[in-house]
């Protein structure tokens, strides 16, 4: 009847799952350190990407750096404090938001297709505006941005 979905985390059997369930155990383990899924496995889980995350992506406040991280996520500290506008719920799951996920990937990966494809597809289906991801991003990546958002307007 019970199967078990991480520690201390069970699920029922005969219900139907989801792709992005193994997200849920990883953020009910950190959800005291103020986790928020976020980076490459908040992008897959906001459907902006072709990207699978191979590690489960959690940012946390700087101040829970010693806080035990499970085997299959990796951990970023960060000083800017993910505000309440900056999370969504996913799967019941707080995700950063498109505007946050995208400036995240871009300060830790630079600036990829993948990212083009998350402006478009975030523009397109209207999750967000062009003044919210400028507001976001560094100077250095506004180009690309404007390039991006004349991509998804075409």
């Amino acid at each position: 009847m019970l199967q078990r979905a991480g520690r201390a985390v069970y699920r029922l059997r005969r219900f139907p799952g989801s792709p992005h369930e193994h997200v849920v155990p990883v953020w009910l383990r950190l959800s005291r350190a103020d986790a928020v899924i976020s980076n490459v496995s908040a992008l897959e889980l906001l459907d902006l990407t072709d990207v699978i995350a191979d590690e489960v992506h959690v940012t946390m406040p700087r101040s829970k750096r010693g806080t035990k991280i499970p085997d299959g996520v990796r951990a970023h500290f960060t000083d800017r404090p993910i505000s309440e506008q900056d999370r969504r719920l996913v799967l019941c799951v707080p995700v950063t938001g498109v505007e946050r996920t995208i400036a995240d990937v871009v300060r830790g990966d630079g600036w990829t297709e993948q990212i083009d494809l998350a402006v478009r597809q975030s523009l397109g289906r209207g999750m967000t505006t062009l003044p919210r991801l400028r507001e976001q991003l560094p100077k250095s990546w506004q180009a690309r941005l404007r390039a991006a958002a004349v991509k998804a307007s075409s």
